[in-house]
């Protein structure tokens, strides 16, 4: 319809690898009245995370932003060395003073739809409960060494520190608790744009060349949201693997850009930006 504003979406910018910062320039609304979704790996440092949300708050009426595992990475060439909880309070922190929302902010509303929805950035982690059948039943350290021995190991074993969470899964079911009390309160008439950096459900994995990779993908917990919590879409990234699927008659969209060596291989190239509405 004539008049009525964009909800667009990107992840996985990973601006810091070389060949992706110039496509930040190519992320813009066609109107002013368009929203951002920014579900996560913005990059690695706390500056190129901030500095990149500002240049694309300048552009669209609102930025909504999830964290995804980079930017909760705690690398030794980034100056702020805060780790765990404190690196995200930081990046929340610098996300209010630009004046992009987060997972803590009051969830926005959509009101350009049949029915008004609600825009849920969630930050939930994972907690390795995505297993390969080989790996069901086993404990976290034998599971994890299956990986191993399939020479799969997420960098984040080495640098997304819980604290002062004893643990990463520790960390997500905290995530989880906080994130469904919100989703809860959500008015009974609304519809939801769920987001997130890791998909909610378990199916975008299936084409991943390591299933075993899988662990660091998401969380059984949040299988039913698209439906519990009445979703129109489900947005999310992490997997590198850019696609519309349905589950359950609910639209999900995985809006990643990826890493150059990925998106050079496409026949489309480079997409870093998708309407979602």
């Amino acid at each position: 319809m004539d008049g009525v504003p964009n909800l667009f979406a990107t992840s996985d910018l990973h601006v810091t690898h070389r060949g992706n910062a110039p496509l930040v320039d190519s992320v813009r609304p066609d109107s002013p009245e368009d929203w951002l979704l920014v579900a996560g790996d913005v990059g690695e440092r706390v500056d190129a995370v901030i500095e990149t949300l500002a240049v694309l708050r300048a552009r669209f009426a609102k930025v909504v932003w999830v964290p995804g595992n980079h930017e909760l990475w705690t690398t030794p060439n980034d100056p702020v060395q805060a780790r765990g909880q404190e690196r995200y309070d930081e990046l929340v922190r610098r996300c209010r003073a630009i004046g992009v929302d987060t997972p803590e902010d009051e969830f926005p509303v959509w009101e350009h739809a049949a029915r008004p929805l609600t825009i849920a950035p969630l930050f939930v982690l994972y907690d390795y409960s995505w297993r390969t059948p080989a790996a069901e039943g086993r404990s976290l350290d034998e599971a994890l060494g299956q990986a191993r021995d399939a020479g799969v190991v997420c960098t984040d074993e080495f640098y997304l520190h819980p604290e002062p969470h004893p643990s990463r899964a520790d960390w997500c079911a905290q995530r989880l608790k906080l994130s469904q009390e919100r989703l809860a309160a959500i008015p009974p008439g609304h519809g939801t744009v769920l987001m997130s950096h890791w998909p909610l459900h378990r199916h975008p994995t299936r084409p991943l060349h390591y299933p075993e990779f899988a662990m660091w993908c998401g969380t059984e917990e949040t299988a039913d949201w698209h439906l519990r919590f009445r979703a129109e879409v489900a947005v999310y990234g992490h997997l590198h693997i850019p696609r519309t699927t349905y589950h359950e008659g609910v639209r999900f969209e995985e809006v990643s850009l990826g890493y150059p060596r990925e998106w050079r291989k496409r026949a489309r190239g480079a997409v870093p930006l998708r309407r979602i509405l």
